[in-house]
């Protein structure tokens, strides 16, 4: 899960509650959907120690290759990849010890393949997808929650070794000439540089998109908690990926009729027989399915399951943008991560996308800065790394993903349940390999015709009636993307 940022938006968020601090705290209740709702949570994440160098605008010099907005995941990750390649990096950030506030569940082969395997807090050796009360999938694929803590830790050190320096303060505005960018801080502090980088978030407002072509996003919004519980029914030895079960609305006529259109499903990650992560999740909605629907179904869903919340020791929100627009390539800033489209649109996996992206976009930058003997600048160094963010066979990938979400967001609990039958059914290399954006347009395309020929009779119907138009768009951008 990715979380947003606190900067204006180059587009229209969803009206959602506004943050307290570190977490989402709920000050009203919902009658017979009580129990967890009115609870706060308890804990409070404490800052690294770690002694940061720091960049002294009065004794350092001001100039830097290469600035990064930004101190999540892939902010620190480009960062000390580009250290790695001897080039001067200043990594912006407000408060770049904080913990980062979401949690990140990912497939362990993913996260060994980048080298964090000791970024683990916890793995099951499988997965279950819950379909309906019939039919349960087994996935044998293992899957981890990460620890934040190691993980921002290790990045941070190897920040550190790497000579990356650190400026504790919010970009306030960024301005550029023909050769160098001028970062001017709210401390009142300016760092210049090459090239500026932006990893500060979905929200950011200095990454540029066109005015002409609206981004159309769908929406990801979800809400969890890190619960003290009695008991619960989960195995655990398998972490829930999936629960469309709705037979805990069987009392609630509205919301099991508001489900049916526009389904949520829980994802649980039990650490032990008292102790779970329990998170409610719209999978895609445009637009996206208001919040305290969100938390009334889990209140529903929980109640039925007999899962009587104790204590609540974290509580997230995560509300993703999935597909729509790139940003307008190429401009003066350039994206990573989030802000880069860099979510998997049809899944909303963000972390690993933009944590797998570094070290491409870092050996361009470096071979465009004088890395590779030839020494460019300006409008020349952000287009070369522009095209390291965006290459043009990931671009098309991409389409294909846009495609696959724009399909998802026709179908109601029905629909999903019969496409994920199939889905599922695939042989591994397939479902795995589009989960992790790790197959190639060909191969996509493949998937897509062994995904029809596994598809019941009613999920064929699903396709043809709803697939058509999202094709038809897709094949237009991929022939205008060949043309450019």
């Amino acid at each position: 899960m990715a979380n947003s940022q606190a900067l204006l938006s180059p587009f229209s968020f969803p009206q959602l509650p506004s943050p307290s601090r570190n977490h989402f705290q709920i000050h009203c209740t919902f009658g017979k959907f009580g129990n967890f709702l009115d609870l706060k949570p308890e804990s409070k994440p404490q800052p690294l120690k770690l002694d940061l160098p720091l960049f002294h605008p009065y004794s350092d010099r001001s100039r830097f290759d290469v600035v990064v907005v930004g101190a999540g995941p892939a902010g620190l990750r480009l960062a000390e990849q580009l250290g790695g390649f001897g080039i001067k990096v200043c990594c912006v950030d407000p408060s770049p010890l904080s913990p980062w506030p979401n949690n990140y569940g990912v497939w362990v082969d993913e996260f060994e393949a980048l080298g964090f395997q000791d970024c683990f807090h916890k793995t099951w050796p499988m997965a279950s997808v819950y379909l309906s009360e019939q039919k349960v999938k087994y996935l044998d694929r293992p899957y981890a929650q990460v620890s934040r803590r190691k993980l921002k830790m290790k990045l941070m050190e190897e920040c550190v070794t790497k000579g990356v320096k650190f400026h504790k303060a919010k970009v306030w505005e960024i301005k550029h000439q023909e050769f160098e960018s001028s970062v001017s801080c709210n401390d009142g502090c300016e760092i210049k540089a090459h090239l500026v980088i932006d990893a500060s978030g979905f929200a950011s407002k200095f990454t540029e998109y066109s005015n002409s072509r609206p981004r159309n996003c769908g929406f990801q919004i979800a809400h969890g908690i890190l619960a003290e519980v009695e008991h619960h029914p989960f195995d655990l030895n398998k972490m829930v990926l999936m629960d469309w079960r709705d037979t805990h609305l069987g009392n609630e006529p509205y919301l099991r009729q508001d489900n049916k259109k526009s389904p949520t499903f829980l994802y649980a990650m039990p650490f032990d027989s008292n102790l779970i992560f329990l998170e409610e999740t719209s999978l895609v909605g445009r637009p996206a399915l208001p919040y305290t629907e969100v938390k009334k179904r889990m209140a529903a869903r929980l109640r039925h399951l007999g899962i009587k919340v104790k204590r609540i020791l974290e509580e997230e929100k995560c509300v993703i943008p999935m597909g729509g627009a790139l940003p307008e390539m190429p401009q003066a800033v350039v994206a990573a991560g989030g802000v880069a489209g860099m979510v998997n649109p049809a899944s909303g996996y963000a972390v690993v996308g933009g944590m797998a992206a570094a070290p491409r976009v870092a050996r361009v930058a470096a071979e465009g800065l004088g890395g590779g003997g030839r020494m460019i600048r300006g409008k020349a160094l952000q287009g070369r790394v522009w095209e390291g963010v965006w290459p043009m066979e990931k671009r098309n990938v991409r389409e294909f993903y846009c495609f696959g979400m724009e399909s998802l967001v026709r179908l109601d609990l029905d629909g999903l349940r019969r496409f994920f039958d199939a889905f599922f059914d695939l042989e591994p290399y397939y479902w795995e390999g589009f989960l992790s954006s790790r197959l190639s347009l060909w191969e996509l395309g493949m998937l897509g015709l062994s995904l029809y020929g596994h598809a019941s009779l009613m999920s064929k119907v699903d396709i043809l009636t709803n697939c058509p138009l999202p094709l038809l768009k897709m094949m237009a951008n991929l022939t205008l993307q060949a043309l450019r």
